[in-house]
């Protein structure tokens, strides 16, 4: 039997996450029963009691105190909203026995913006990590000298496990029963919940906002530039001549701004602009590609899928709204 403890941190629980990943474990278990065996999964919350408002009622749970547990297998982190610190502020001891569990060779495992928690034990400092990618600007104001991978959906190194947003970080769920129960109950619990077992990148539904969340007023200029001009064919040098500044100068004081290399970003902003042409219009690939300021067929396919993660034939037949 393994024992899986979901950790409820003293914050503002988002509960999908939490009972996705019980239902996940819960069939798996009902594929041992369906077998004639005993239930392979043990299932604990453990933490602080939480009781909070959901819509127009009150949600509560009444948990198991955390230190009267003395070895699992698993701890498993759910998500928590960020407006209330993601639940680190007050589980300082809570994120300590997180902690001396792993070094008992406890495995750890965060779903979404669990990973805040996760981070905040100190334990990701040296892997890779994913969360959602709209609370990657958050994650890196908090944790800037972790290696926060925002395309990612699943991550593991030596027994700890992070994962992207909302839904999709019940791919590690998965992930994880596939580990512990192989494949057969992995597909098994991926048919009965109608959730894609082989999904590995967030980045087909990352929405680019454009990374305008500060203080440099003459690089947000730059920005609404290359927004204003996406049919052009920009260069780092034009940009840098258009703020009266040498190549290197331009772009380190853009990349401290934004995170991202000037020559990135233009990419980042046409793919985008690419991207919403696929879902809303019934243009060809060409037309979106000459749109958008490209004129070699192959590069923009290579670009569009190194951002996107698939081909724009694929994204377009996945994403398109118009019949």
């Amino acid at each position: 039997m393994k024992s899986v403890t979901i950790l409820i941190a003293d914050g503002v629980l988002k509960p999908s996450t939490l009972f996705g990943a019980i239902e996940v474990f819960e069939k798996a278990n009902q594929f041992y029963l369906a077998q004639g065996k005993p239930p392979y999964y043990h299932i604990q919350l453990a933490g602080t009691d939480l009781r909070q408002k959901l819509l127009n009622g009150t949600f509560q749970l009444n948990i198991t105190p955390f230190e009267n547990i003395t070895k699992t297998d698993l701890i498993l982190l759910p998500s928590f909203d960020h407006e209330y610190d993601f639940g680190i502020q007050k589980s300082a001891k809570m994120l300590d026995w997180v902690t001396q569990q792993y070094r008992r060779g406890t495995e750890v495992a965060s779903l979404c913006t669990g990973t805040f928690l996760l981070a905040a034990t100190g334990l990701l400092r040296h892997t890779p990590c994913a969360t959602h990618w709209q609370a990657a600007a958050h994650f890196r104001a908090l944790f800037p000298e972790l290696d926060l991978q925002t395309s990612r959906i699943i991550t593991e190194h030596q027994g700890l496990y992070t994962a992207g947003g909302g839904h999709s970080s019940l791919n590690l769920v998965l992930y994880l029963v596939e580990k512990y129960s192989g494949r057969e109950v992995a597909l098994y619990c991926s048919k009965v919940l109608q959730l894609d077992i082989d999904r590995n990148s967030q980045s087909p539904f990352i929405l680019f906002n454009g990374l305008k969340d500060h203080k440099d007023q003459m690089i947000r200029n730059v920005q609404e530039y290359i927004e204003q001009h996406i049919g052009d064919r920009l260069t780092v040098e034009q940009l840098a001549k258009h703020c009266f500044m040498d190549r290197i100068n331009f772009t380190r004081r853009f990349k401290k701004a934004t995170q991202l290399s000037p020559a990135d970003y233009i990419q980042r902003v046409k793919v985008e602009a690419a991207k919403r042409s696929f879902e809303s219009t019934s243009k060809q690939i060409l037309e979106v590609m000459y749109e958008v300021g490209y004129g070699d067929v192959k590069a923009f396919r290579q670009i569009f899928k190194k951002v996107v993660g698939m081909t724009p034939g694929d994204y377009r037949n996945k994403f398109n709204k118009v019949a």
